[in-house]
């Protein structure tokens, strides 16, 4: 494959730079094809797919094969190594696509695993084709197709963790046998600790001894072994395609498998760790954890009980919240001229659900710190406090 890497001025730099690397995507793709295949496989017309993270992602077609593989393929090439001990999202990603490719098609949640390598770092999947992700249907003007695709997405996700509960050795045989470090999705006990003390600096409310002990409930809940199954890690809206059988995750530089009950919590805030994380309309998070909850309860009984799934859900809920608020209380503007969209507006909201379903499961202490918190912030923010709905609910 020839590749024009000319150029003139910074411009041109930057586009042999391009060009380079999707060169160097598919040389690594027709490697990994033809040690699998045992013959050259030849891939030609590079679309750059303008992945997010640290990986070239490039959609080719094959020009020639003996063998039955699909016309258009998605490589994935990582073309640098991780420092020593970190975590390697080539090797997570790998090791994730083999547990799923593994499965029976019907529980395969995410594109077929057709090759891999971790000498030249490369991944061949298959392709989904121009299929729409759940984020175009969130800004699309079809609030009917919007509701459809977030229920499928929340029957995909119980679906991916019905299908992965009891795997995790199997994850780390994998990534071990990858040379990766086990991977671990739990927060640092600072970033934890230092909640309370921003919140009383931001916003003058101290956290009352309960809620600190349910904080710390919460984190045991996250740890334990009930529960667990592979998870993407990123739920983001862009992060899944909308196909016609149902949503497909992708992107799993970040998978691991922790509790189930973690991802469950995105259900009530959805899509919270994404930047632009927007409001959906009343009932629609309940009816997606229906959804979930219809998937997983064959797998996991004891959330047969509303009782049982409202507790659950709060206390991931409540260290979701948590977690996000050390994260960007410090460095939010809380000022009145903040932006209509925004992250202080989505806190607000967040705060004001966790103060709402803490009541409805009894947790009294955590509600009112929770509407105290939630109303703190309203006032700060003024007429800019509500969170804009997606543009499919406006």
């Amino acid at each position: 494959m020839t590749v024009d890497t000319s150029s003139t001025g910074d411009a041109g730099v930057g586009a042999g730079a391009e060009h380079l690397a999707i060169a160097a995507a598919v040389a690594a793709g027709e490697s990994v094809l033809s040690r699998r295949f045992g013959s050259a496989i030849t891939l030609v017309a590079p679309e750059d797919l303008a992945g997010s993270g640290p990986a070239t992602v490039v959609r080719a077609r094959v020009v020639s094969s003996s063998f039955a593989l699909p016309r258009t393929l998605v490589i994935k090439h990582y073309p640098d190594r991780p420092v020593a001990g970190a975590e390697d999202p080539f090797a997570q990603e790998a090791v994730s696509y083999q547990l799923f490719t593994a499965l029976a098609p019907d529980e395969r949640m995410c594109p077929e695993l057709l090759a891999h390598d971790g000498r030249d770092r490369v991944l061949v999947l298959e392709d989904l084709g121009r299929t729409p992700t759940l984020e175009d249907k969130l800004y699309a003007r079809d609030s009917r197709a919007a509701e459809r695709a977030l229920l499928s997405w929340a029957r995909s996700l119980g679906r991916l963790h019905a299908s992965t509960a009891g795997r995790e050795a199997d994850f780390n045989a994998l990534l071990r046998r990858l040379g990766g470090p086990a991977k671990s999705d739990s927060a640092g006990d600072e970033l934890y600790d230092r909640v309370p003390a921003v919140i009383q600096e931001r916003l003058g409310i101290p956290a009352p001894e309960e809620v600190l002990s349910q904080v710390a409930e919460a984190r045991q809940q996250s740890a334990s072994a009930g529960f667990r199954a592979f998870s993407p890690v990123e739920l983001s809206p862009d992060n899944n395609l909308v196909t016609g059988e149902s949503v497909r995750f992708l992107d799993f530089e970040f998978g691991c498998v922790r509790s189930a009950l973690v991802d469950a919590a995105h259900l009530r805030l959805p899509f919270a760790s994404w930047p632009d994380a927007l409001a959906l309309p009343a009932g629609m998070s309940e009816a997606m954890i229906a959804a979930w909850r219809a998937e997983v309860v064959g797998m996991w009984p004891a959330l047969a009980d509303d009782e049982v799934l409202a507790a659950h859900l709060t206390t991931s809920e409540l260290l979701r919240v948590w977690l996000i608020t050390g994260e960007e209380l410090g460095s939010l503007d809380l000022s009145r001229h903040a932006a209509p969209v925004s992250r202080e507006a989505a806190l607000v909201t967040w705060w004001r659900d966790l103060a709402k379903h803490a009541g409805y499961v009894r947790m009294m202490a955590l509600s009112e710190f929770a509407a105290r918190v939630a109303a703190a912030l309203a006032a700060r923010l003024g007429p800019h406090a509500d969170l804009a709905f997606y543009p499919a609910f406006r």
